[in-house]
This record gives structure tokens, sequence and C-alpha cells, in this order.
């Protein structure tokens, strides 16, 4: 009803208000006067669009329902998006401050273009438009009386190249007066016409099913009944229902029509729930559909083919692309190998190859074993991030410790891994000859594999060269080849040791066994003890004064531990001990639990460490600082990030960084992913990132940032910005 009432406005009557005026118009008075200095009317303007606050209708009558645009004006090569952006991007959003008694709706959306960018589809704007929002007048309002309507536009302005958000603080001037108002002689007919055009629901009954990766859609009645659409295509108003790009086809029938198209992700992932809204546009005309699930109407199939209302396919991922993707995994993967998060993996694992030197088969039997561990935990890790993005999720490589509920639990393992390398307790009985790994008691095979699984763990805080593009890539292909890459990235994690355990000529030349390997076990138990106390450290950093309940949990765990050693090394007469730890254990799991559900730091306290003088990251700050014409680098960092630290420590520390930052008028900005943050996913993914860390220098000069490598030393950044031209 709003909607219609927005079309007739102009053919509006009111009743005279009253000569005397009211509290209401007293008070409407008032919030003009207060807003004398807010935003002039007029065009507002960026490099990139230009928008307006524009009437339809000369006047407002005393209640009824007015209708303004906000009128945008996109330079060439840009454009803003649909309520639905589709695979990237983000709708325009209005926030209002109205006079008392004034209401806004619902921006009235205008059919979108179909805006095709690689692989992706987008739904949105260029050139020129104009959004439509009724507004309510109330019927106290005084004719003569001026409404100032103010509103804050917030558009994502985008080109292939790069999105911008921008906002405009846009005001109009609306007169209130009696009687039937003419259209607005500037835009009053444009307005009219879009208002007139906009897809609204049309008494079209629909049904959908989901199977076999296929969303179909089929509709009867209303403008449908007896019509011959050429085409037709759907618009979603979620993300997540449809694959944007996919080609959809169709079929008429005498009551309506079939559309079959490739599903979303996310109905992959979790099939229909509901109702499946949007927009079905044909050459007939565009109407709201809401396709509630069941089997496929009569009468919507038998009168031929309908032409696709896009053309334009999806393009398939190169079989090239895709080959350099998973050749840049494995390099990635073998040079993981060097990063600090996985060297007390790597030396417990050389211990166990030396254990299993003189004995091939054993020595084989673990190398496949690690391998499959890693293997297993790269897809479940995969899987998980794949499933979370179709979901419509912003996550990145390392997702999972952004949650301090797993930073916790993670901890613990670590403290429990260290524990059992000092010797505390056993896991199986008299199998200390077996150890094969961080969980040295294991059985060979279970405990390579689990040593395979835990190396991957670890090794998700950092992050090598050549990673950054493999898993960027990955995440914009077909699932069946981003899990292909990242099995690649396991692969060679695992190659070194894997080759090393399936050449006897190499496994000879190891030293034999002896007791200078109980020593080393023991000392490999320190690094994870730094592992425990650097995760616990993030933790506290994630968390609002929550780190005692994590402490409390390691505490009774390795009370837990240690009773439950006490109670391996009284075999039968143990009875006690075990009963203890068992206690220890439930309580250190209630204290873990409690942690893991603790509530987050603020924002402002979980900033990421830095030793140079910084600013927080943001689209806006970059453009500022643009403005001014000073340079900006850019470190997109997490705590829990092990290169992250390194790099700062080793590059963005030093005396002369600072020194050449100061020399060049440059700015500093640090974005922080330690805590799970969208713009930053968005922006990483924007440079082709699934991770951090990022480095990016912008300079006023060149309309893209450089982008900076993953292993920084201060030389890279000096010789950076002395390289480039203020």
């Amino acid at each position: 009803m709003r909607l219609l009432a927005a079309l007739l406005v102009w053919l509006t009557f009111a009743a005279s208000a009253s000569a005397t005026p009211s509290a209401q118009d007293l008070a409407m008075d008032q919030a003009l006067k207060a807003g004398a200095a807010s935003p002039s009317t007029g065009p507002q303007r960026t490099e990139r669009i230009e928008a307006e606050l524009v009437p339809m209708s000369a006047w407002a009558a005393p209640g009824s329902t007015a209708v303004v645009a906000v009128r945008q004006q996109i330079q060439p090569g840009w454009h803003t998006y649909w309520r639905n952006p589709g695979d990237s991007g983000g709708p325009t959003t209005l926030d209002w401050i109205l006079p008392p008694g004034v209401k806004a709706g619902d921006i009235v959306w205008p059919l979108p273009e179909r805006q095709r960018l690689k692989t992706l589809m987008n739904y949105g704007y260029s050139d020129a438009v104009v959004l439509p929002v009724p507004i309510d007048i109330p019927a106290d309002a005084r004719p003569g009386q001026v409404l100032r309507l103010k509103t804050t536009a917030h558009f994502f302005v985008c080109s292939d190249q790069m999105c911008v958000p921008e906002d405009l603080d846009l005001a109009l001037d609306l007169r209130v007066q009696d009687g039937a108002a003419p259209l607005d002689p500037r835009w009053g007919r444009e307005i009219q016409t879009v208002v007139e055009n906009a897809p609204r629901p049309a008494g079209i009954d629909a049904r959908a099913a989901f199977a076999d990766g296929q969303l179909t859609l089929t509709a009867t009645g209303g403008p449908l009944a007896g019509a011959t659409p050429k085409w037709a295509y759907f618009f979603p108003f979620e993300g997540g229902v449809i694959d944007h790009a996919a080609v959809q086809t169709g079929q008429r029938g005498p009551d309506g029509l079939t559309l079959s198209v490739a599903a979303g992700r996310g109905q992959t992932a979790e099939g229909l729930k509901g109702p499946v809204a949007g927009v079905l546009a044909t050459d007939l005309g565009a109407w709201e559909i809401y396709a509630t699930p069941g089997p496929a109407l009569a009468g919507t199939t038998g009168d031929g083919a309908l032409a696709s209302g896009e053309t334009i396919a999806k393009a398939p991922v190169s079989l090239s692309a895709f080959g350099q993707a998973a050749l840049f995994a494995l390099i990635g993967g073998l040079i993981l190998n060097l990063m600090p998060c996985v060297f007390p993996i790597l030396a417990m694992k050389a211990a166990a190859l030396t254990r299993s030197a003189h004995h091939p088969g054993e020595a084989r039997r673990d190398g496949l074993a690690f391998l499959a561990g890693v293997l297993a935990t790269f897809l479940i890790l995969a899987g998980a991030l794949l499933a979370l993005r179709a979901g419509g999720q912003a996550l990145g490589w390392g997702f999972q410790l952004q949650s301090p509920g797993v930073v916790a639990a993670l901890a613990l393992l670590m403290l429990a891994v260290a524990l059992n390398l000092s010797g505390v307790f056993h896991i199986g009985a008299g199998l200390q000859g077996a150890g094969h790994g961080p969980l040295a008691r294991l059985p060979g095979a279970l405990g390579a594999f689990f040593t395979g699984v835990l190396a991957v763990v670890v090794a998700a805080p950092c992050t090598a060269p050549f990673m950054a593009f493999a898993l960027g890539a990955a995440l914009l292909m077909p699932w069946p080849m981003a899990l292909a890459v990242f099995l690649m990235l396991g692969l060679g994690l695992a190659l070194p040791y894997l080759l090393i355990s399936l050449s006897p000529g190499l496994l000879a030349r190891l030293p034999r066994p002896g007791p200078w390997m109980e020593t080393l076990r023991n000392l490999l138990a320190f690094p994870m003890y730094g592992a425990a106390l650097w995760l616990a450290w993030v933790y506290g950093r994630q968390t609002a004064d929550a780190l005692a309940l994590l402490f409390g949990a390691g505490l009774m765990l390795a009370l837990a531990l240690w009773l439950f050693g006490r109670a391996q090394a009284a075999g039968g007469g143990g009875r006690v001990a075990g009963i203890a730890a068992a206690l220890s254990l439930i309580a250190a799991l209630g204290l873990g639990v409690m942690a893991g559900r603790a509530a987050l730091a603020s924002t402002g306290g979980a900033a990421a460490s830095t030793r140079l003088p910084s600013q927080p990251w943001s689209s806006d700050a970059v453009q500022a600082a643009l403005a001014e014409g000073r340079p900006v680098l850019v470190n997109f960092t997490a705590d829990w990030c092990v290169t992250c630290k390194i790099n700062e420590g080793a590059a963005l520390s030093s005396a002369r960084t600072a020194e050449a930052l100061k020399s060049h008028d440059a700015i500093y900005l640090v974005g922080d992913w330690t805590r799970r943050d969208d713009a930053i996913t968005a922006e990483l993914e924007r440079h082709g990132r699934s991770g951090v860390p990022l480095y990016l220098l912008y300079t006023p000069d060149r309309p893209e940032p450089r982008i900076l490598p993953q292993l920084l030393t201060e030389g890279v950044i000096i010789d950076a910005l002395g390289t480039e031209k203020r």
C-alpha cells in the first residue's frame, strides 16, 4: 500500500491545516532552525559520484505520502549496487534525520543492470539512476512550512579494479502546501517513471525446488497467464541463493514459465529453508515474486524455450590458472617448513625419523601416516572455510584463530603436548620405543597421523611466500579446484618428511637411536610450552579480563595429567590418583568452556601491537591521507600471525624505518585482523589475499597501491618509499 501511495502521491489531496500553530508545528520549526548548519541542499560530489536529494512533486500536502529520490550521477567506468549486490560490493543505504512526525520508507529499487567482472556477476547501476523513497508527511503539518529532510547516503562505488566506500550528506527543503502538487519540473517525470516501472508484486504464484545443484523456479498467474515472453531472468533479493554468474535457462507454458539456474553455495550446503524471494524480469515487465518450496506448478512448460536474460556464462577457470595456483600452493607449502610456526613439529619429526631410520618399513608407514594427517586436516579446514564463505561469512586463512574459544583450546592442547614430551604422563603403556612425534606415546602410525594434524594446526598462524596468491585464487575457484589447491599446500608441507621416509639411502645416513633421543624429546617440550604461552597471550588480547579462566583451566589440566602420570606409574595401585585426575580434568574442562565463552575485548583493546606510531586502518583514513598528498603504509596483521610479528619486530620497529616514514611524511596504518573484521577481509580479497600479512604502500600519484613482500626487511620499506614519487 505504501508503494501504491508513493505512485499516486501527486493525486493526493489533503484538508487544510489549522491556522493556529500547534505543538507539532513549533517542534518542526525548532528542528528546522536547529538544522541550519546541516549539509546544504543541492548536489554533493566526490571524484567518482555526484548525488543529490530531489523531490518528485513541487510540494507536499499535509497527511500525504511524498516521494523524494537520491539521484546519482556516476562517473564513467564506475558503478553502484542494487539491494543484492551480487558477488561483490554493497547496497546503497540511507541514514535519515527528519523533523518530528516525518517518516521515511524503504528505497523503491529500480531494476538493476547485470555487471560482469571476470568470473563474478554483480547487480547495480551505472551512469545515472534515481532511488525513490516514500516520505510520510504528518496530517498536522502546517501549510507554508518548509521541512528539512537530511540523509547520509552510503555508497559502494566500484570499477573493475577497485571499490571505494563513499558517504555523502544530502539535504532537501520540502515545502508543505494544500492541494494536489504538480511534478517537480526538473526531476519529477524521471522519478515518477522509476516509481511506475519499479518491480512490485503482481499476483504471481511461484514455487521453488532444489535438486542436484540446480534451483528451479516455476511461476504462473497474474501478468504471466497467456503471455509469451521471449526471455526471463531472476534477481534474488539475498546472496547465496543462486550462482549469480551462471546462465539461467527456462521454458514457456500456457500459464507461466520455468527457470533453472545453478544454486548458490549456500543452497548447495543447506538446501531450501524457506521462500525464495526476488525479481522476475522479462521482456514484458518485471515483478516481485515469493516462491515457496514445493513441486513445479502445472502449465509452466511446453510452449518453447526461453532465451536467457543473461548471455554471459560464468567463465570456467582455465587449466593453466588452476595449474599455476596449485604449483604456487605446493611451493608455498614447502617454504612453510622454514617458517617459525612449524619448527617444533619438524624437530620432533626429525627425531622420529632418526628413531625409525634403520627400520625402513616403519619409516615408510610413518611418512604416509604423517602425510595423511596433514592432508586430512587441510581438507577439513578448507571445507569449513569454503562452506562458511558460501554461507555469506567473510573469512580467510587462519579464520579459526579469530575465535577465542579455538585459541583457548589450542593453548590447552599445546600445554598437554608439552607435558607429554616432558614425560609427565604417557599415552599408551609400554610404547616408549614407538614414539613418532609430539604425541610420543601413541602407536607409530597413529602418532604420526596426529603429528600431521598438529603440524597443520600450528602452521595456521604462518603465511609463506606464494601461499597468498594460491589461497586467494583458490577462494574464487569452483570448490573441487579450491580443495585441490589446499591439498597441494598440504602436500608441500609434508613432502620433505615424506621423501626422506621413502628413501632408504637417506635414512641410512641418520644417527642411530640412543639415550640422547630422550633428552631431545624433553628439550622439545619447551617450544610447545612457548606456543601455549603465546596462544594464551593472543587469547588475552581477544577477550575482556578472561585470562584468569584460561590460566585456571591450564593449571587444572596440568594437575590432571600429572595425577594421570602418577596413576600410570603406580599401576593397579593408582586408583585414587586416577579418580583425582578425572576430577581435575572435569574442573579443567569446565573452566575451559567458560574461557571459550568469555566476552570479547573492545575493538580498541585488541589493536595489533606495533612500535611505530600508527593509526587504525580504514579506507577513509587512506583516502584522507592521500588527499593531503601523503604516502600511506598499511600493515594488515593479527596477533596470532607469527610471520606478522617477525616482520613487525625486524622491519616495522627499527629507527631507520621510522626515519624513512618521517622523512617522506608518510602515515602508518594498522589493520588488526586478530578478531574477525569483515572490512579487512574484503580488503584482503580485493588484493587477491585470503589472510595476513599484507603490506600496501599507497602514493598520491598512483591509483593502486604497491604490494610489498610478505617477508619484510627495513631495506624493502625504505627502498619502496625512496622509489615512489610524491
